[in-house]
C-alpha cells in the first residue's frame, strides 16, 4: 500500500509538472492563452474600445510583417495620419503619411485613406477637394514604406467622376491571383442624387486604372437612408464581401451593411441581415469599416464610432478607433459594438 501511495504521488507531481508548462501558451506574445491540449483555465490579455481615443475617423488597417499601420481622414491639422502598433491594440502615432498634397489637391480635406502594397512598395488612395470643381475626387501616391512619405506628382486626380457628384472613400484590394483592384463611391448625395459604389481594376503598379469602372450597388433600403460609402472588401472561402457604411455620418443611425458575390467585380446582393453593427449602448454611430486578421488567422472588424451623448463634433465628440470580432457562422458574418473588456488579437 504505501509504495502504491509513492507513485501515485510521483504520477501527480508528474501530471501537475506537465500541466504547468502545456497547459499555458503565448500567442506569439498576445500573452498566456488555454492550450487546446490543457483543460487548465488561464488569465488572457484583454482590451477595451477604444482603442485610438483621438478622433481617427474612415480608418484604414495594414499589416506589415509584425507591425499594423493605421491611417485615417484629416485631423489636428494633419491630412493623413498613420500610426503603428504590434498587436492591434497599442497604437503609436507617426505623423503624417502625405505631407505634400498634389496641386489639384487642397489641405483640410482629405478623407478616408487606403493604403495597398504593390511590387516595390506601397500605394496611398485618398480624397481630397479638387481646386478646378470643388468637388471631392479620388487620388494616388507612391512610397517605398507603408509610413510614407507618399508622393503624388499627378496634375489631376485618378477618379473624379463630375457627373456623379465626384468620387471619394477609395479601397485598394488585391485579389487572391494578384491582380489589384480600386472601388469607391459616387459622391452623389452631395447633389440629391442617388450613391453608388464602383469598381475598376488597377495597373499592376497600382498607379493607373484599366478597363471600364462598373456600378456595384446604390442605396434604397431604408436604413441606409440618402447613402451608402465607404467600400471595403474581404474575400473568404471564394465568396467576396462587400461591406459598406450608410446613413448620416454625423448621427446615431449610421451602421455597416455588406453585399455577397462570387468575384470582385461583382454581382453584388445585398444580404437580408443588414446592417450588420449598429448603434448600441455607449456606442454611436459605427462606420468607416474594414476587416483585417489577426496572427492567428481570426477576422476582426475594425471601424469608427462616436461615443452616446457626444455624437456630431458640434458637441465635441470624436469618431473614435474601434476593434470587435467579426464572427462567421456558414459564410455569414457577425459582430457586435463592446466596450467591455474582451479577448485581444493574437499577436504577429
Amino acid at each position: 500500500m504505501k509504495v502504491q501511495r509513492i507513485r501515485l504521488k510521483l504520477a501527480l507531481l508528474a501530471l501537475g509538472s506537465s500541466l504547468s508548462l502545456g497547459g499555458l501558451v503565448l500567442a506569439g506574445g498576445a500573452g498566456p492563452v488555454r492550450s487546446t491540449a490543457s483543460p487548465i483555465a488561464s488569465a488572457a490579455a484583454t482590451f477595451s474600445n477604444p482603442v485610438i481615443e483621438s478622433d481617427f475617423a474612415d480608418p484604414e488597417l495594414l499589416r506589415v510583417g509584425k507591425t499594423y499601420y493605421a491611417y485615417s481622414t484629416n485631423a489636428g491639422g494633419v491630412d493623413v495620419p498613420v500610426s503603428s502598433s504590434g498587436d492591434l491594440v497599442n497604437w503609436q502615432a507617426l505623423g503624417n503619411a502625405l505631407p505634400v498634397l498634389p496641386k489639384w489637391a487642397s489641405g483640410g480635406n482629405t478623407w478616408a485613406p487606403s493604403v495597398m502594397a504593390v511590387a516595390g512598395g506601397y500605394r496611398l488612395y485618398f480624397t481630397a477637394r479638387h481646386v478646378g470643381s470643388g468637388r471631392q475626387c479620388i487620388g494616388v501616391a507612391a512610397s517605398k514604406a507603408p509610413t510614407g512619405p507618399f508622393v503624388s506628382a499627378s496634375a489631376a486626380p485618378l477618379v473624379c467622376q463630375l457627373s456623379e457628384g465626384g468620387s471619394i472613400d477609395a479601397q485598394g484590394f488585391t485579389d487572391a491571383g494578384g491582380q489589384h483592384y480600386l472601388y469607391w463611391k459616387g459622391d452623389g448625395n452631395c447633389c440629391n442624387l442617388l450613391t453608388g459604389l464602383w469598381v475598376q481594376r488597377l495597373s499592376p503598379d497600382g498607379l493607373t486604372l484599366s478597363g471600364k469602372p462598373t456600378d456595384l450597388l446604390y442605396n434604397g433600403a431604408l436604413w441606409e437612408g440618402n447613402l451608402i460609402e465607404a467600400p471595403s472588401v474581404y474575400r473568404r472561402a471564394g465568396k467576396y464581401y462587400l461591406f459598406y457604411s450608410a446613413a448620416a455620418w454625423d448621427s446615431d443611425t449610421y451602421a455597416v451593411g455588406y453585399a455577397v458575390g462570387n468575384s470582385p467585380s461583382g454581382p453584388f446582393k445585398k444580404s437580408a441581415n443588414n446592417p450588420l453593427l449598429v448603434s448600441q449602448g455607449e456606442v454611436a454611430g459605427p462606420g468607416g469599416q474594414g476587416v483585417i486578421e489577426d496572427a492567428g488567422g481570426a477576422s476582426w472588424m475594425y471601424y469608427h464610432a462616436w461615443k452616446a451623448g457626444e455624437v456630431g463634433y458640434t458637441t465635441g465628440g470624436v469618431r473614435s478607433l474601434r476593434l470587435d470580432p467579426l464572427k462567421w457562422t456558414n459564410g455569414v458574418p457577425s459582430v457586435k459594438a463592446t466596450t467591455r473588456p474582451q479577448l485581444a488579437p493574437a499577436r504577429p
